[in-house]
Formats: C-alpha cells, structure tokens, sequence
C-alpha cells in the first residue's frame, strides 16, 4: 500500500510547512495577546461592553487556559469568563482557581457559581437567581447599568435572570467566531504543530490496518498518540470500515474489519496547542489490489477536493465559492457531505462554505479572507451503496491564494 508525498516526520525538505515548529518557536504570548485583542476588537465593532464566555473552547481562544472542557461546557455556567474592553476575569470550577496561575492574559480569578441542576438539584431556579445577581453586580462594576451584554450557551433561567437585571443581552456567538477566523502568522505555527503531530499518529493507525482488527483497536492508535503527542482529545470518533462507510457520519464500533474493505478516517483532533487538525482519509485494509468501484469512488472524492482547493482565493465570495464548487454527480448527491467547505482553528468554526444547491436554502453572505485556514470536504457514496470514500485537506487562506496544511499523503494504489 504505497502512499504519495509523505513527510510526517521531521522533513529534511526545506520549508516550514514540511516540519513540526520547533521547541520555542512559537511566541505564545503574542499568539495569546492576538487573540484577545480580536474578540475585544469585535465586541467594540459590535457596541458589546462585555462577554460572558461559557464554551471552554472559546474560554481557551481568548485566554489560553483550560480546564474540563467537556465537562465545564456540558455543565454550564460552571465555568466562565467575562470579557470587557481591559478585563477579564475568569470565574473558575470549585477547587482549581490555582489552574490560572501566571497566565497574563487574566486580570483576576474568582470562584464560579456553578449553576447547574446537578449541582443545585430542584433548586436551580434559586441557584439561578444568585448567579444572575452577582454576575450583574460585577458587570455593573465594570461596565455600568444596561449595558450590551454578549452571552454564550447558559441555562435559560439563567439568560432569563440576567435579562431582568437590566441589561440588553445579545448573541456572544458573532464576536468571537469573527475574531477565531482570522489566525496570525505565529497562530498558523500552533495550526502546523498540531497537524504535523496528528499526522504522525494517522500514521500509526495506517501501519496498523489490518483485516480482523477491530474499529475501536484501530481508532485507538490515533487517539493515544494523539495524547503522548500533546494534544487534548479527538471531538469525534469518526472511523468505519466497509458498509459502515455509506452513509457517512457511522462513528467507530467494535466491528471486525474485513478483507477488501474500505476504511474511512475523519481526525478531528483537538491537538497541540489547541488548535485543531482536521483532514480526512480513506485506506485499504487488504490484501489484494482496491476494486475498479474502489478506486472510482476514491478518485472521484479526490477530484471534487482539489477542484474546489483550486477556487479559493482571498475576496472570493461564499455565493461565488458555491457557484465555481466542483458539480456533484446526481448518484451522489443523496449521501453528500453536508459542507463543501468550513473554517477551522481551535475547532470546526466560521465559515460554512455550501454547495451549489444548499446554497438558497442554507448558504450566507461573506468573504473568503487572507488569514483564514479552511478544510475542503468531500464525501462520496451512492444511496443504497456499498461503500463510500472521506477525503478532506486543511488549507491556508494567503494574501495571494492558498497554502496546503495538511500534508498526510493520499494512497497510491486507490488512485491507480
């Protein structure tokens, strides 16, 4: 199973973009300082006074730290930041206010009001109440009575509570994915780092393919390697094998992989640095040669990639992206990845990019800009089919074009 152009490992090739960035080469402070100054920057184009983040992702863009992701963002508010135009203050989980120690992006840590219903039981109204009480009482502190207030995902009691302390709240959505969508030259570094480390464990999880291993003993290869190397978690567990590959979005199981099959990989791996490494491949478990369907579908999801990789360009419009996107054969459309494209930085983010005909119904306004780093997605698998192929590739917006981030290699032999 040979494959094409792999420089996982530590290239000799010269160019930054064929190595891991080395130990210290990466300003985290002014990746840091970038950040903040973005979401501050929107929230002032916005008329926003102050946000009050609940997402641990976004926690994370603006301020660098974290602490249970999954879980604070799952039991919201329990942890959360409020971000003003010289502040933040960060409200921490019971017991690891210490977690924020030496971090200069925070102006002071106070302990959270964890108002959730496991937390509070049939007293979460009250609970509510209380948070809404001594967040408005801060708010007021630092941004005065009635101010434009920028809210991410907390319980409605809690929205409804703080609402009726007099302030206007609105949508903290806008501000932050706006900011997270333009990265920074040393942004792009953490973006590199964690594609190179995650490439090096899809690398693992391809020596390992073999028919009679299991999806999830597979999968596993990627996901440890993914921590050894630094990195956080993988947001899904999108790997299957054989007829799990059609439809798509069949997370791993404990299936047997057989002979002959098809394996399809999604990495959405929050790796090094935070940042996210997404692409898609699809691999052959053997022995033998691929099938001509096979290769078909292989070939065919690897032509819509590099046809709509081709298009983008800095000032393209997503109307204009979508009109200029690869035609997607009718057979497949049924079973179509639902993007053609989507933003990506510490996660999956702004923008989403539609197809030609999603674009009516589901497509939006805006501008494809330098700065931006995209995934181009494609997915191709007949209605009632066998199998299916998941290819995707992580770009670089430039002020004059694209660059290719990810650089794991496609397989030679289902191309044949």
């Amino acid at each position: 199973m040979a494959l094409l152009d792999w420089h996982g490992e530590r290239s000799p090739v010269p160019g930054f973009f064929d190595r891991e960035p080395a130990e210290g080469e990466i300003d985290v402070k002014a990746v840091r300082a970038y950040r903040l100054g973005r979401v501050r920057a929107q929230m002032a184009e916005r008329g926003i006074a102050a946000c009050i983040l609940t997402d641990a992702v976004n926690i994370r863009y603006a301020t660098d730290t974290r602490n249970m992701q999954i879980f604070t963002s799952r039991n919201a508010p329990s942890r959360y930041l409020i971000v003003t135009a010289d502040k933040t203050i960060l409200y921490e989980f019971t017991g690891c206010m210490h977690l924020a120690d030496g971090y200069e992006t925070i102006s002071e840590v106070r302990p959270a009001i964890i108002a959730s219903f496991v937390a509070a039981g049939e007293a979460i109204a009250e609970r509510e109440k209380r948070w809404a009480a001594a967040t408005a009482a801060d708010l007021r502190d630092l941004v005065g009575k009635g101010a434009v207030i920028g809210v991410e995902r907390i319980n409605a009691g809690a929205a409804a509570a703080l609402a009726a302390e007099g302030f206007t709240l609105v949508d903290a959505q806008a501000p932050v994915e706006r900011a997270r969508a333009i990265k920074s030259p040393e942004e792009v570094k953490c973006v590199v780092a964690s594609l190179r480390a995650t490439e090096r464990g899809v690398a693992k999880l391809r020596e390992a393919i073999r028919p009679g291993i299991t999806e999830n003993q597979l999968w596993s290869h990627l996901f440890g390697s993914v921590i050894a190397e630094g990195g956080d978690y993988c947001e899904t567990r999108l790997l299957n094998s054989g007829p799990r590959t059609n439809p798509w979005f069949q997370e791993t199981g404990q299936r047997v992989i057989g002979a002959g099959e098809l394996i399809c990989l999604d990495t959405d791996v929050v790796g090094c640095y935070g940042y996210y490494s997404d692409f898609s491949r699809t691999f052959f478990s053997g022995p033998g040669k691929p099938s001509a369907k096979q290769r078909d579908l292989y070939k065919t999801a690897y032509e819509q990639v590099h046809h709509n990789m081709a298009i983008l360009q800095p000032g393209l419009t997503f109307e204009e992206y979508s009109e200029k996107a690869w035609s997607l054969p009718k057979i497949y459309e049924a079973n179509r990845y639902y993007l053609s494209a989507h933003g990506c930085g510490m996660t999956g983010e702004y923008p989403y990019l539609y197809h030609r005909m999603d674009f009516a119904d589901a497509g939006y306004e805006g501008v494809v800009e330098p700065g931006m780093t995209l995934c181009v997605e494609a997915y191709i698998g007949e209605e009632g089919g066998k199998e299916g192929v998941k290819l995707e590739q992580q770009v670089l917006i430039t002020e004059t074009g694209q660059e290719l981030l990810s650089r794991f290699p496609f397989e030679e032999a289902l191309l044949a």
